[in-house]
């Protein structure tokens, strides 16, 4: 199979298919903050029993294969000894560890760490004010000549099923380190257009709502604000990771095989789609914000006018009765036979064509 064909194969096997999500803790023998430990030669897995320790000792001094280390939300204890083994940089076992980093690539040496933001889309019946629309976590890679150890802070984002996916293609996984760290760079990406599509649901039922004929069930401006905050978690998980994808298709680490970082370049394109649609959400939503305070000011427009028209309607007859309300004697008006209804009929009158003017007007 050519590398075009692996590469496709490994992402569409991604996106669907039976899965066993191998980072289950009730699979997880090696300890609470080790997910998996896994030596690939050739491509093809071979459990580490005998230790980390002794897994990385046999690879070296077989000079073949690698070996894939995952670890959930170490502690700085829990990781010193993993860091000793690999040679990790201080620096960066302290930003794995800690995490909340921006997404980012270092090269220490002959180690690539690389930061991923992972995200997923929190499902709910109906968007209100307090929704969370995205979830987030970390995904820190490092990736070395013989190992690749991946460090995971959030609730989601396991890579149980990719690594299942990648072990259905063991010339891909024969291919060393790079190629794992290639396989997750698309993974998160992948993550990211389907969030993207899901969140575009709720903006365009956000957008349904706000446009609805007047007389139906007026939308909470919480609604929009709190979809335009989580838009903002989501472009800060991805806007950050295109300088860092550039780097890893144009740099020149040891570490990534040269055949690889060419469809880095390719991870990089289905990024820049997601961005942009991203930011097409956030104009559009600023949009639906301010048409919604448009509409506003125009109903509270209208209820004024309302008002206004009634109460120079009303003010007829007030004027009136306030003028005969005073009680002179001398009024001719008081003792007319006629003088009651004709007053009556002039109010009435008066009334009627004010209230035409309004009409003809669009007051009323």
């Amino acid at each position: 199979m050519s590398m075009v064909g692996s590469l496709r194969k490994v992402a569409r096997l991604a996106r669907g298919g039976r899965r066993v999500d191998l980072s289950h803790p009730a699979r997880s023998p090696l300890g609470s903050s080790v997910v998996n430990c896994v030596v690939y030669r050739g491509g093809v897995r071979q459990e580490c029993a005998e230790g980390v320790g002794e897994a990385v000792r046999r690879v070296r001094k077989q000079g073949d294969g690698f070996v894939w280390l995952g670890l959930h939300e170490p502690t700085t204890e829990q990781i010193a000894d993993v860091a000793e083994l690999f040679g990790l940089h201080p620096l960066a076992v302290e930003d794995a560890v800690h995490a909340h980093q921006r997404p980012k690539v270092e090269q220490y040496e002959d180690v690539l760490f690389a930061v991923f933001k992972t995200v997923t889309y929190v499902e709910h019946e109906a968007l209100s004010a307090v929704s969370e629309v995205v979830d987030t976590g970390e995904l820190m890679v490092f990736t070395g000549p013989d190992f690749v150890v991946t460090v995971r802070h959030g609730r989601h984002g396991s890579l149980g099923p990719l690594r299942e996916t990648l072990e259905a293609l063991p010339e891909q996984l024969a291919k060393g380190p790079s190629a794992v760290l290639h396989a997750i760079a698309d993974h998160v990406v992948d993550e990211y257009l389907a969030t993207a599509d899901a969140v575009q649901s709720d903006i365009d039922q956000v957008e349904i709502d706000v446009f609805a004929p007047r007389g139906s069930k007026p939308v909470d401006p919480g609604r929009i604000y709190q979809l335009k905050r989580e838009l903002l978690e989501l472009k800060r998980a991805v806007v950050p990771l295109g300088r860092p994808l550039h780097l890893l298709s144009t740099g020149t680490s040891r570490v990534v095989d040269p055949e690889i970082r060419a469809y880095f370049r390719d991870v990089a394109d289905h990024l820049a789609r997601v961005t942009e649609q991203i930011q097409g959400f956030d104009g559009l939503v600023d949009s639906i914000l301010q048409a919604h305070l448009a509409q506003v000011t125009v109903a509270q427009n209208e209820d004024m006018r309302r008002i206004t028209a009634w109460a120079a309607i009303i003010a007829v007859p007030t004027m009136v009765c306030g003028v005969y309300g005073m009680n002179f004697t001398h009024m001719p008006e008081l003792r007319w036979r006629f003088g009651y209804p004709l007053t009556l009929a002039v109010i009435t009158a008066a009334c009627v064509l004010i209230h035409r003017g309004f009409r003809r007007n669009g007051w009323l």
